[in-house]
């Protein structure tokens, strides 16, 4: 579906690429890419026409891989797609965002602790400069980070809330739901609106942004992609 006739959601990273992220976009014709150090995500056009996996490969780079929401169709021989997943887009418009006062702000200084949050809790893809795609909030104890949600894909009008887990140790008093309304009030403050993404299998978290006001929208497929080596 194309996001010039439909809605951002449909493609959001591609929405986002062509928009407000359109200065961290790496490009190949018509194709789109994150950073490799921000984000994995390649934005595959919705006009098949204006693709091909030639160009795909020539923009990630033999060996390398990606990753694809939505991927329309098999790639050619030789190509491996290591990951292959469902999951659920879920509109935030009813959300009530409300800020919190333990949150506070994490920035460049504050990643060697994010990732480490992330490699124990996985809540999905995270690297050294995805913090640079918009606010992220974290709760601290003890001085140590045990919760933290933030801002990725970034479509007009719409903001993606991600990243969002909490430390195995501190489950269970709510630092999850805390944080995401706080991001999504960063996000509402600008006139905009909050979206997430989640694991279809993750019935517990899906359940949880349903509690807070998100429903869901679509569902959808998510794939990581390895380009055949030379």
């Amino acid at each position: 579906m194309s996001t010039a006739a439909g809605h951002p959601l449909d493609n959001p990273a591609h929405a986002a690429l062509t928009g407000p992220h359109a200065h961290l976009a790496e490009r190949h014709g018509a194709l789109l890419r994150y950073p490799t150090d921000v984000a994995p995500w390649l934005a595959l056009p919705s006009a098949r026409e204006s693709w091909s996996w030639a160009q795909v490969a020539e923009l990630v780079g033999a060996g390398n891989t990606f990753s694809v929401a939505g991927l329309g169709e098999v790639p050619p021989a030789g190509w491996e797609i290591f990951f292959q997943g469902d999951g659920v887009q879920l509109d935030g418009s009813g959300v009530r965002g409300a800020a919190d006062p333990e949150a506070v702000r994490l920035g460049a200084a504050d990643v060697p602790e994010m990732l480490d949050l992330v490699e124990r809790t996985q809540p999905g893809p995270f690297l050294p400069r995805t913090v640079e795609l918009g606010t992220y909030l974290g709760i601290r104890r003890g001085g140590r980070l045990v919760g933290m949600a933030g801002e990725r894909m970034h479509p007009q009008g719409w903001t993606e809330i991600s990243a969002v887990c909490t430390d195995p140790e501190h489950r269970g008093q709510g630092i999850a739901s805390r944080l995401t309304r706080a991001v999504a009030a960063v996000v509402q403050e600008r006139g905009e609106r909050p979206f997430l993404h989640a694991a279809a299998a993750n019935t517990g978290a899906v359940r949880l942004y349903e509690s807070l006001g998100f429903t869901v929208r679509r569902k959808i497929t998510f794939a990581g992609v390895r380009v055949p080596a030379a």
